[in-house]
């Protein structure tokens, strides 16, 4: 193994709370010039947003590290020359669509539909919206920022994009373009900003399904923390991790063992 791709929230900090030792594990890679980038299906903030964040917590990062879906989907946009895009995104994410032609009626004609995470800005009003503009002919493209089905917030699990894109898909019977975990287009755009081979990498993630199984798909190793959003129910899948860590804070041994 030459280098690590590692999930954010669940791995490195849970909400707002560091997890103990993924500090020193980061300093450890860096000590053994392990490359790694930072992979995240985090839709609600931009890259610069997160880069921030783990710096608050003493993690000093260039977002040039962080991989997120919407810059992801920015580059797809732009390579099919999809101009008029209607945005389901927290404001602040949809500041990194500022190039393209924002629509926000269900009347009007669009050339892609973006999902992200809205948190509590969904609502059926705003479901139906979404669902009216995919409807029109000639269809638009469904893009999910992702298709994670859940996060672990501070007060429990919450539904996230995954959740929301599939019921879109469900009454559309549009097929998405997914741009986030676990597409492996995704994981390829984090392995190029590294320039090593799927066979010489592992992931690191919370999400037995998302993060391992994605990554496993796609040609990765995929370890599994016990921390985050897992559950040991996680163990009894169809998805069998490469490794199982307590925490972020076991990966040196990991990674020495092998």
């Amino acid at each position: 193994m030459q280098a690590i791709l590692f999930d954010l929230d669940g791995v490195i900090y849970v909400g707002e709370r560091l997890i103990d030792g993924a500090v020193e594990t980061l300093h450890w890679c860096d000590e053994q010039a392990i490359p790694y980038v930072f992979v995240t299906n985090t839709t609600s903030k931009p890259s610069a947003a997160i880069a921030a964040k783990l710096r608050s917590f003493g993690i000093d990062v260039d977002e040039s590290r962080i991989v997120s879906p919407p810059v992801a989907a920015v580059q797809w946009l732009q390579e099919q020359g999809l101009r008029r895009v209607a945005l389901y995104v927290t404001e602040q994410t949809a500041q990194s669509f500022g190039d393209f032609q924002q629509v926000h009626s269900a009347e009007e004609d669009v050339d892609a539909v973006v999902v992200g995470d809205m948190g509590e800005g969904w609502s059926f009003e705003v479901l139906n919206r979404a669902l009216r503009q995919l409807m029109h002919s000639p269809r638009p493209v469904l893009i999910a920022l992702g298709m994670t089905r859940y996060w672990c917030a501070p007060d429990g699990m919450r539904l996230d994009a995954g959740a929301f894109v599939s019921a879109l898909q469900y009454a559309s019977g549009i097929e998405p373009v997914v741009l986030g975990k676990p597409s492996a287009d995704f994981f390829r755009t984090a392995l190029q900003r590294l320039g090593v081979d799927a066979s010489e990498t592992v992931l690191i993630g919370d999400d037995i399904m998302t993060d391992v199984g994605g990554a496993q798909q796609a040609g990765l190793r995929g370890l599994l923390v016990r921390t985050g959003k897992f559950r040991e129910s996680d163990l009894d899948s169809f998805v069998t991790p490469d490794g199982l860590l307590d925490s972020i804070a076991d990966l040196p041994a990991w990674w020495r063992a092998q």
